[in-house]
C-alpha cells in the first residue's frame, strides 16, 4: 500500500512573525468547546497522516508541530519560496534519498569490495 498524503495547509505569519499553519475555525470550537483536549485526543490512535494535518488544522506553528520533519521542511519552503506542495516534497524526499545513498556508499563498496568510485548514482 503507498503512503496517502493529506493536502498541507497553507503558512502564514502570525502576528508576532511566526511561520503558521492557518487553523481552521470549525476544528478550533469544537477542541476548544467540545470537552476534549490535546492530551485526551493524544491517547486515541489515528493515522499519521490524519493527525499530521489535525495539528496544521488547530494552527501550530510550522517549527513547533509535532509532524513529521518531512511535512515540515516540505512546508516550510513551499511557504518561504512559493514553491508547490507537491514539488517541495518531491524535493525534500529526493535530498533525503541522496543522504542515505551517500552514507551507503562506503558501506556497500567494503561489502563488496569494490572501490566507492565504482557504484553510480543513477537518478
Amino acid at each position: 500500500m503507498s503512503a496517502r498524503y493529506q493536502p498541507m495547509q497553507p503558512v502564514e505569519l502570525d502576528k508576532n512573525g511566526v511561520a503558521r499553519f492557518r487553523g481552521n475555525a470549525v476544528v478550533r470550537y469544537l477542541l476548544d468547546n467540545g470537552g476534549i483536549d490535546l492530551n485526551r485526543l493524544a491517547l486515541v490512535e489515528f493515522p499519521e497522516e490524519d493527525r499530521d494535518q489535525f495539528h496544521q488544522l488547530i494552527n501550530y506553528s510550522v517549527s513547533g508541530a509535532p509532524i513529521s520533519s518531512d511535512l515540515s521542511d516540505a512546508a516550510q519552503r513551499a511557504y518561504e519560496e512559493g514553491v508547490p506542495e507537491h514539488q517541495a516534497r518531491i524535493e525534500h524526499l529526493e535530498a533525503k534519498l541522496k543522504e542515505v545513498r551517500d552514507a551507503l556508499r562506503e558501506p556497500v563498496a567494503n561489502l563488496f569490495n569494490i572501490h566507492p568510485d565504482d557504484l553510480t548514482d543513477n537518478t
